[in-house]
């Protein structure tokens, strides 16, 4: 049995789907279910059915990170990610809140709100020094598009292979860049990796960028740096998560904070749909599926 939030899907008619409410799945299908997608950014709703389906043998997760279902995956089930999926998505939305970010456009909207025109010069994305904290799929989306602004770019990831330098070196590279941006898994190694240290380590004026896990960035650190002036930032995700309105993060000054959208566009349902499709039509011939994280 295959739950999908999709009833519509092109599968295979050897396989047999679940009806779908498009959010989770009916609990007297639960025990049958044997190739689960949980709803895209349905949290740790869309995982909690995981521990009641007994005859489970795949989980394809429509997000690239799967930090999240690593913790809850049963021993002997395929974990396959939506690597590709995402990427154009993303790396859009990094552009965006970069320029955004050195351009001043928060400060600009609160002025166009009060009826001010007020002409201030501000950073600018074109000829900036930028390190991009992941080496994956997006991680390289993003340098590409960098590319058109004339920047000098330098990819970090967990080896330091493949053009990269190390994470272990980022501390020391900080104070180069005009812009960091990460797009790592949250890890051991990467969990605070921007902590009070690193931050003050930023070139004063620098902008941080976060579109990978929230606790990538240390939240109160972060508050402080902002509030002393020391750099800006542009957030797609938050520690914690959702950031509850009465949260500082929210009232820190040189701060734009978008909610957790960088792979949520309408271009996410048509990619994420063929995907499904093309994981089910393997899945339907006895293949090996793209993507896998876990198992095989």
């Amino acid at each position: 049995m295959i739950w999908t939030q999709w009833n519509d899907l092109a599968i295979p008619s050897s396989l047999e789907v679940c009806e779908t409410d498009g959010v989770a799945p009916y609990p007297k299908d639960l025990e049958k279910i044997t190739f689960y997608v949980p709803s895209y950014m349905s949290g740790g709703a869309g995982l909690a059915p995981i521990t009641s389906m007994t005859s489970l043998q795949m989980i394809q997760s429509l997000n690239a990170g799967v930090d999240d279902v690593l913790k809850v995956l049963p021993s002997g089930v395929t974990l396959c990610n939506a690597a590709g999926v995402h990427d154009a998505s993303t790396a859009e939305l990094a552009i965006g809140l970069a320029i955004a970010a050195r351009r001043g456009f928060k400060d600009f909207i609160l002025n166009q709100e009060q009826g001010l025109w007020s002409h201030i010069q501000y950073q600018s994305l074109t000829d900036s020094r930028v390190g991009i904290v992941g080496s994956g799929n997006i991680g390289r989306k993003i340098a590409e598009l960098l590319r058109g602004f004339n920047t000098e770019i330098t990819l970090f990831n967990r080896t330091g292979h493949d053009g990269c330098e190390s994470i272990s070196r980022l501390p020391d590279l900080l104070p180069e860049f005009d812009v960091v941006i990460l797009i790592v898994p949250l890890n051991d190694q990467t969990r605070k990796l921007m902590n009070l240290e690193n931050m003050k380590r930023m070139k004063k004026g620098a902008t941080l960028i976060n579109l990978a896990r929230g606790a990538v960035v240390d939240t109160d650190a972060l508050v402080q740096v902002l509030h002393e002036g020391h750099i800006n930032a542009a957030l797609d995700v938050t520690d914690p998560e959702p950031l509850p309105e009465d949260h500082p993060l929210w009232r820190a000054p040189h701060c734009i904070i978008t909610p957790h959208v960088g792979g949520d566009s309408r271009a996410f349902i048509p990619r994420g749909r063929a995907l499904i499709e093309s994981q089910l039509a393997l899945y339907a011939e006895g293949k090996p599926l793209k993507n896998i994280v876990v198992g095989g």
